[in-house]
C-alpha cells in the first residue's frame, strides 16, 4: 500500500498574494510598485508580476501602467474576504489525488472514507478564513515598515 502524506500548506503564490494585499492595506492611499513590494518582502519581481496580474483580473487590485502607475486595492480592505482570496489563489481544494477524477489512480478510492474527512477538513479551513477580511489582518504602515526592515 502506498500512502502519500500531505499537510495543509498554502502555495507560495497564495502566500505572496496575501503579503501583497497586506502591504497595500497598510497604506490604502498609496500606489505601490511591483518592485517596491518585491523588494520589501525579498521575493522575485517575476513572481510578484504574476500575483499582481491575477489579483487584478479577479478585481482585487487596480493596476495602473506607466508614469505614476502602480497597484492599489480595488476596494476597501474590509470588503476583501480572506477565504475567497485563498480559494481563488490556491486553484483547487484537492488535499489528495482522489479529489482529481482525471488523474486519480488510488485503488481504494471507491470505498475509502478518508476522502469525506478530508473534504470536511478543507471545508472547515475555508469556513474559518471566510470569517475574516483583509482589514482584520492589516498591519499599520509604521509597524509594517519596521517589520520589513
Amino acid at each position: 500500500m502506498h500512502i502519500v502524506c500531505t499537510s495543509m500548506r498554502l502555495t507560495a503564490f497564495t502566500d505572496f498574494s496575501l503579503r501583497l494585499l497586506m502591504y497595500l492595506a497598510a497604506a490604502p492611499e498609496h500606489k505601490a510598485t511591483i518592485g517596491e513590494v518585491a523588494a520589501a518582502y525579498r521575493i522575485s519581481e517575476h513572481h510578484m508580476v504574476k500575483v499582481v496580474h491575477l489579483l487584478g483580473k479577479l478585481g482585487l487590485l487596480k493596476n495602473t501602467r506607466g508614469k505614476g502607475g502602480g497597484v492599489a486595492l480595488a476596494r476597501p480592505a474590509r470588503e476583501i474576504n480572506l477565504g475567497q482570496v485563498v480559494r481563488l489563489t490556491e486553484g483547487g481544494d484537492m488535499p489528495a489525488e482522489c479529489f482529481e477524477p482525471q488523474t486519480n489512480a488510488c485503488p481504494i478510492s471507491g470505498g475509502c472514507r478518508l476522502r469525506g474527512l478530508l473534504r470536511e477538513a478543507v471545508g472547515g479551513f475555508y469556513r474559518v478564513l471566510g470569517q475574516y477580511t483583509l482589514e482584520d489582518i492589516a498591519i499599520s504602515q509604521p509597524k509594517l515598515i519596521r517589520l520589513l526592515r
